[in-house]
């Protein structure tokens, strides 16, 4: 754990000469505004506002026009830069604010990259109401499916809906297909694939940091 601590840090370092960065530095975007560069934080989880705040970046939940960039970490990374993620639970706002971006970065570490998405769960967030018929929707497209922190206690996102995590045999064939077909799935609020979004992605690694860019 460590050792990754320290590859997403080198990445977040080399995604700071952008403008902003993920987790591990907005302590180190704090240090910018209070020196004078002048800023924005669209941020991506009530969480991550809080810790904006407390560094003193302004923050904002709604602008006219597009959002200069957007830097944020990822569960999985392609060779297409397509990207699951969505498993700290806040895939919803999380693409809402790359959607609105002229251009997105990715923050990884080396672990991260696979070379077929879905290694791991694909988390998709759906309504309360009736979750069980969205379930069983979801499980034609999928190995399994769980909720996520259990039935009894559920996981809740910052927009008070569910998470069912599913599950693949051999990873997913094709990302953007199954991403038409989630989106739709009534109930379906949004899922954790992030397909063709990616502009650049920023690995960590024993060697240092390395960029890469999406395919043409």
């Amino acid at each position: 754990m460590a050792d990754q601590d320290s590859y997403k840090r080198a990445a977040a370092e080399r995604a700071l000469e952008l403008g902003t960065t993920a987790r591990f530095f907005i302590e180190g975007v704090g240090r910018l505004v209070s020196d004078g560069m002048k800023l924005r934080g669209v941020p991506t989880s009530r969480a991550t506002a809080e810790l904006a705040a407390a560094n003193g970046i302004p923050v904002v939940e709604d602008l006219v026009g597009p959002i200069d960039l957007t830097v944020d970490g990822a569960d999985e990374v392609d060779p297409r830069l397509n990207l699951i993620k969505g498993r700290g639970g806040a895939l919803f706002r999380e693409k809402l604010v790359a959607a609105a971006s002229k251009r997105f970065v990715a923050v990884v570490d080396q672990s991260k990259v696979v070379e077929r998405l879905g290694e791991g769960v694909l988390p998709v967030e759906v309504l309360p109401f009736l979750w069980r018929s969205t379930a069983e929707r979801l499980a034609a497209l999928c190995k399994g499916l769980k909720v996520r922190g259990g039935e009894e206690a559920p996981y809740l996102t910052d927009n008070g809906n569910l998470i069912l995590d599913l599950s693949f045999d051999t990873g997913i064939d094709d990302a953007g297909a199954l991403a038409r077909a989630l989106k739709e799935v009534t109930g379906v609020v949004e899922h954790g694939l992030f397909v063709s979004m990616t502009d650049t992605c920023i690995v960590g690694g024993s060697e240092g940091a390395r960029s890469l860019e999406r395919p043409l």
